[in-house]
């Protein structure tokens, strides 16, 4: 929660509830999540900034843009990955095996 900014790289994962936790508890913190386009929550989470995390370029890009980002920006995209996250809990992921 107390970062501005958070960088979520893998080359392999699946729900990844890291980036999902940090989203829900930035609550109206103004907040970033870079997240690797390979994480299972990129196709989730497109308010994130998606990333190729073997493209070091555009890794250092998105932590640039989201040091430049406007709160008002920030705090629309956690608002709609807030949304996301509440109209699908983690246990209707489950029910879905």
């Amino acid at each position: 929660m107390a970062a501005d900014t958070m960088l979520v790289t893998p080359r392999r994962d699946g729900m990844n509830l890291v980036a999902k936790e940090y989203v829900s508890t930035k609550g109206d913190i103004p907040g970033v999540l870079i997240l690797s386009e390979l994480a299972g929550a990129a196709e989730e989470m497109p308010e994130a900034l998606l990333i190729n995390p073997n493209d070091t370029l555009a890794i250092s890009r998105a932590i640039k843009q989201s040091f430049e980002m406007s709160d008002k920006e920030k705090l629309e995209r956690l608002a709609k990955m807030q949304q996301w996250i509440r109209a699908h809990p983690v246990a209707d992921w489950g029910k879905s095996f």
